[in-house]
């Protein structure tokens, strides 16, 4: 009898590893552009040293003076697919647990993305188009504060039909266990987010979405609240809660009161019962568990340490996927959250290391 013992053990081993494509992102993928400049520059556009927003007509020669004034680095980013790469990383193998869906343009910048999701182990299925170039998000930085301004571009251009219904797309979907997109999408393909979502609720798998940014909450509220009932894990940061609970008229500005409220929002999957995970940049996390809501305080970094904040949010998401992905628990989610975000701010732009250091 004792010989079946370590094929008992072996099966439950095998059934432990992850298999590949079991994260599914969708987004805005995006170029960043990162720069030190100073308070003249954001001054001159009109840019806030904390916030993100769209590019309009008059930032479009902000793009060309970055480049030419101040010294700028390249990376991969877009929201969601910073938080599917940073996954990746936390995860290290198997390559490929995390899929990614987006937009670019047949061009110099798309063909940097695509390297750069190789180098990320990330599967990137990107639909290509020739009518709009490849987005790109200038980050700003100055001191410790980054103002992002996103040119869209072919980010825009996502279309469902055209990409997401093909069979051999959607098949990659059906294999994921995880879903994650980050708001920014709802300004691009509403259609497409609740594809996903209903496939989600429906199989009882988990969707996640991410509030983003104020003027998500403010000016596509509509679209965000016909994606609401599909949400098992809603993220946002401290900013974005305040725009959300004002839309919303919860009339409260105390951060654990919207998290419930937020929580208790009509929801389709009945079997799971929402979380709302707020940040709040060096603040503790808040979180909603079951009819609680808890503080988790984020690891200690001194200031000096600090190179940007550029993709801390994304990280901090990036690493709670890793381990919700493996059916870690949810404190053992937001630990892994903060260990990414905590790595992410002593590099520029959302880059890390080869190798994690968490256990």
């Amino acid at each position: 009898m004792a010989s079946d013992e370590p094929k008992a053990k072996r099966i439950k081993l095998e059934e432990k590893k992850l298999s590949q494509n079991a994260l599914f992102g969708m987004g805005n993928p995006l170029l960043d552009i990162c720069a030190v400049v100073d308070k003249d520059f954001l001054d001159k556009y009109g840019l806030k040293t904390n916030d993100q927003i769209l590019a309009e007509e008059k930032h479009k020669e902000m793009f060309e003076e970055i480049v030419k004034k101040f010294k700028v680095e390249y990376h991969a980013g877009g929201a969601t697919q910073n938080s599917v790469k940073v996954a990746q990383w936390m995860i290290q193998e198997p390559h490929k647990v995390a899929t990614f869906f987006g937009c670019i343009g047949k061009d110099k910048f798309g063909k940097i993305l695509k390297e750069k999701a190789e180098e990320a182990h990330v599967e990137a299925h990107y639909y290509e188009q020739t009518e709009e170039p490849t987005g790109t998000c200038a980050a700003c930085i100055t001191g410790d504060n980054r103002s992002l301004v996103a040119n869209l571009a072919a980010a825009n251009c996502y279309k469902k039909e055209k990409h997401l219904d093909l069979e051999e797309n959607w098949k990659l979907v059906e294999k994921a266990q995880v879903y994650y997109i980050a708001g920014f999408f709802l300004t691009v393909s509403l259609e497409s987010i609740l594809k996903v979502a209903k496939h989600a609720s429906e199989n009882n798998k988990i969707f996640c979405l991410n509030l983003s940014a104020p003027f998500i909450c403010e000016f596509f509220k509509e679209a965000l609240m016909k994606v609401m009932p599909y949400v098992d894990i809603l993220f946002g940061n401290e900013t974005e809660a305040a725009t959300f609970a004002q839309e919303r008229g919860f009339e409260t500005e105390d951060i654990e009161e919207i998290a419930k409220k937020a929580q208790s929002l009509p929801k389709e999957n009945k079997k799971r019962q929402r979380i709302v995970v707020f940040t709040q940049g060096k603040e503790g996390t808040v979180m909603t568990k079951g009819d609680k809501v808890e503080t988790f305080p984020v690891l200690k970094i001194d200031q000096s340490e600090i190179v940007d904040t550029t993709g801390a949010g994304d990280a901090f998401v990036g690493g709670f996927l890793s381990q919700l992905v493996q059916d870690k628990t949810f404190e053992q989610c937001i630990r892994a959250g903060h260990y990414a975000a905590n790595v992410i701010i002593r590099h520029a732009g959302c880059t890390f290391p080869e190798k994690p250091d968490f256990h």
